[in-house]
């Protein structure tokens, strides 16, 4: 059945496609380069950007969102939550990502800011943060990506969905996609009439494709009940809004979507994937010179997309050393103590501060960050790096990068231009 509720929606795109043709969003995409962050840990939760939340609360079962509202005190969570949504992120943040020439913020959000079921113990209250943000970036000249990274269920089993768990869920059940693609389509009807501030919708982060075909045929289907939501959500009835949607490869390989919600039946439609080097024992082993090489030859594969392609995730980071990184109460690769793997070398002085890092060290993140930028850029259509700012790992952070010079002020004036030459 998903196969044939896609194959309805492109000829249903078919129909619609004179009309479509106008398709003008907010951002020049295809154009213009992409260059942005990623406001990581704000309004979903993650241990790794803010360990201190989780550490606090004294209890080691609370890992992830779903737990926090679960394993204390409701009165006690929520005002940790209020009072991290009202300092993790302010406005002088969106002043400084765009005082250092960039021009996208993406903006993680959970289902459970806009509607909780029965026994969900998710704690609401993001929304007020999320209309802030989209006046922040308006005031500031920022495009705002609104991503909604936790879908009912599960999309992945990351924490970063809000509910860790060892196989996802949301597949599973018709009623699980029904629900997000609601949501959808009311995050759609809240921002259709601001298509310059919010040019652009993803409609769910990191949908776990490398779990079978289940998930990838989900997928497929929601990535078209989320386009009518997107550039329908008033109706079939009325004019296509002029906000691109952003789907996530699912973490397959250019083949497998070619030809997917492509022009003239789609309009409007771009890739997002993530490009990490430290999520397996063979990629925190590599050597400097091995994970800049690996950026370079990203632009192979970056080249092949059919539809609009950008980075929407990566950093400067070659170890997944940062703590909980890999999950509350789980390891790092790097140093061996993540379960199974082979010790690489120690995390001292790899992540955590800054002031902790050689110069020889704070040298490869420049280089790094740049073979990235410039692959992203040369191949694909540009690129938004997880993420803005973290609590003790300087190592992912832009804010950081920034301050301590391995990031340049301009994203425009790389210091190793020639660095996959």
């Amino acid at each position: 059945m998903p196969f044939l509720r896609h194959v309805a929606f492109a000829l249903l795109g078919l129909s619609l496609a004179p009309s479509a043709l106008s398709f003008s969003p907010g951002f020049p995409y295809g154009s213009q380069k992409v260059r942005g962050v990623n406001l990581g840990g704000w309004l979903v939760l993650e241990p790794w950007i803010t360990p201190s939340l989780f550490d606090n609360t004294g209890n080691s079962a609370i890992v992830d969102e779903w737990t926090f509202g679960q394993h204390q005190n409701r009165v006690v969570a929520e005002a940790t939550l209020q009072t991290h949504w009202n300092t993790w992120i302010t406005e002088s943040d969106f002043a400084n990502i765009a005082a250092a020439g960039l021009n996208h913020v993406r903006l993680p959000i959970g289902y459970w800011a806009f509607e909780v079921g029965p026994g969900e113990p998710y704690i609401q209250g993001q929304l007020p943060y999320l209309q802030k943000a989209v006046t922040w970036a308006g005031n500031h000249g920022l495009k705002l990506i609104i991503d909604l990274h936790g879908a009912p269920g599960s999309q992945n089993g990351f924490d970063n969905s809000g509910q860790r768990m060892s196989f996802p869920h949301w597949q599973s059940n018709q009623t699980n996609i029904d629900r997000t693609n609601a949501v959808m389509k009311t995050i759609a009807t809240m921002f259709t009439s601001n298509p310059n501030v919010i040019p652009i919708i993803a409609p769910l982060n990191e949908p776990a494709g490398f779990d079978g075909a289940a998930v990838l045929n989900a997928t497929r289907d929601y990535w078209g009940s989320s386009y009518q939501s997107i550039r329908y959500p008033h109706g079939q009835s009325q004019s296509p809004s002029n906000i691109v949607e952003l789907i996530h490869d699912a973490f397959q390989p250019p083949s497998y979507w070619k030809g997917f919600e492509v022009a003239p039946n789609f309009q409007g439609v771009a890739m997002d994937t993530h490009i990490y080097q430290v999520f397996s024992d063979s990629e925190v082993a590599m050597s400097y010179q091995q994970h800049i090489k690996t950026a370079c030859q990203t632009q192979s594969t970056l080249s092949s997309y059919d539809l609009w392609i950008i980075v929407g995730e990566w950093a400067s980071a070659p170890t997944d050393c940062a703590k909980y990184l890999n999950g509350r109460g789980v390891g790092a690769r790097y140093d061996g103590s993540y379960s199974g793997s082979t010790k690489v070398g120690s995390c001292s002085g790899m992540t955590g501060s800054a002031s902790s890092f050689s110069s020889s060290y704070k040298t490869f993140l420049g280089q790094f960050w740049e073979a990235q930028v410039i692959s992203y850029e040369k191949s694909g259509d540009g690129w938004i790096q997880w993420t803005w700012k973290a609590e003790n790992a300087d190592d992912w952070s832009y804010e950081a990068g920034l301050a301590n010079g391995w990031i340049p002020k301009d994203p425009t004036k790389l210091q190793y231009p020639n660095i996959c030459n």
